[in-house]
């Protein structure tokens, strides 16, 4: 009996869903930075999402909650979201620091190197790089086939043969100034431009 791509579909997201699960395991195990009895942050989403969000490190409400765009950020994507036609659920966020330590320089090179994982189980087909520190890290991992990334906000760059990536302002710097939040969404219109163009599935 033929499997159909339904089928097929679902057991590619079977497998991510069980691989983040064993991702998230390895991550609240993991005793190289310093975060005391604070659990690190996790990445929040469809496992097999069309679209991967990308920030430096986590503010206090993702801390508390310990997911990564809990609060005001969380909040303003819903609504910029909506006005580009992106169902929620395509997407998934994540940190580049995921331990809540006090200066993100304290972060151990080995749990940043993570995002790497987290990416390959994901599969994105574009990640939104958010801000200049995300973009320097995204940079200095080794993705298999990855180019370089120009600091050009709102352009999509080809970033490995099957993943493209925008890069735009860090949205937490981006909410509480009037011309700074002109820039991210000029920056972030083109994720919907992208949209709008992905074949229907």
């Amino acid at each position: 009996m033929a499997v159909t791509d339904d089928e097929i579909r679902e057991k590619y997201l079977e497998r991510a869903i069980r691989e983040l699960s064993t991702f998230t395991h390895e991550l609240q195990a993991c005793t190289h930075c310093p975060r005391g009895n604070l659990m690190p942050v996790l990445g929040s989403g469809h496992p097999q999402a069309d679209i991967m969000l990308l920030k430096h490190f986590p503010r206090p409400s993702e801390i508390e909650e310990g997911v990564a765009f809990y609060g005001r950020s969380g909040s303003a994507l819903m609504k910029v979201f909506k006005r580009l036609s992106i169902d929620p659920l395509t997407v998934y966020g994540t940190l580049c620091v995921k331990c809540p330590v006090g200066d993100p320089e304290l972060a151990d090179p080995a749990c940043i190197e993570r995002v790497v994982e987290e990416i390959a189980i994901v599969s994105p087909k574009i990640i939104v790089v958010m801000g200049a520190e995300a973009l320097a890290i995204l940079g200095g991992l080794e993705i298999p086939l990855a180019r370089p990334l120009e600091p050009v906000l709102g352009k999509v760059q080809t970033f490995t043969p099957t993943i493209e990536a925008l890069y735009v302002p860090n949205i937490d710097d981006s909410l509480d100034e009037r011309d700074a939040k002109q820039v991210f969404w000029d920056a972030l219109r083109a994720l919907g431009e992208w949209h709008a163009s992905q074949p229907p599935y």
